[in-house]
């Protein structure tokens, strides 16, 4: 039987006087495709910053692993991300980004960088600079940056903005690939027709509540 990689228990997220996340319980499985569905602004992203580290928590607990988050650790290792829109440097190539942010941990080399970058559709040798690319490609850039380090925890907030038809496709067959390697996917989305397609469990957010949709066992 898998285990659960991520665990919240009653998260709440304030910003002054406004309640972002409202009470959020809710558990997903290693080796899945899970999706959050829901309008902008309805607290998606700010749960994924919670996950990672990268906001503090008014209340509750996050465990990542069975580590806690904010606790244990400051930000969960072995974890690729997207959250809102890829930034880079818009004078360099894809390989030259990524060659920049790969040597802040120096965990992999140029082979690992050109195979992320191709298997999202890039070609590695291109010497255009990234602040020429259309979104789809930064975007496609971005998810070959979250996975470049081949780490078993992906969470993805909105991977197919930007993206014509022929590239929401190209994306979710790496995604559906992914998973087949075995590694875990949190994505958010506000398409739901999208989100219904890739995952095998989906919540939705609203308003800060976030309510289990499909694939869960009933508690």
């Amino acid at each position: 039987m898998k285990q659960n990689i991520i665990e919240i228990d009653s998260l709440c997220k304030d910003f002054k006087n406004v309640s972002v996340l409202k009470n959020v319980t809710v558990s997903f499985e290693q080796g899945k495709i899970h999706g959050i569905v829901g309008r902008n602004g309805c607290g998606k992203t700010v749960m994924f910053k919670c996950i990672c580290g990268f906001l503090p928590i008014t209340s509750g607990k996050i465990y990542v692993r069975g580590q806690q988050v904010g606790k244990d650790v400051d930000i969960p290792p072995d974890l690729g991300l997207i959250v809102e829109s890829p930034g880079f440097l818009p004078n360099y190539s894809a390989y030259h980004n990524l060659k920049f942010l790969a040597k802040l941990r120096d965990k992999i080399g140029k082979e690992q960088i050109y195979e992320s970058i191709r298997f999202v559709g890039l070609d590695p040798e291109d010497k255009k600079h990234v602040g020429k690319y259309s979104l789809g490609m930064r975007q496609r850039l971005g998810l070959a940056q979250a996975m470049m380090e081949d780490p078993d925890l992906l969470i993805l907030d909105e991977p197919m903005n930007g993206l014509d038809k022929h590239g929401v496709q190209e994306i979710r067959d790496c995604l559906l690939h992914l998973r087949e390697k075995g590694k875990t996917i949190l994505m958010a989305s506000h398409n739901a027709q999208d989100i219904e397609l890739l995952c095998d469990t989906v919540c939705e957010m609203d308003n800060g509540i976030l309510t289990r949709v499909k694939g869960f066992d009933k508690e």
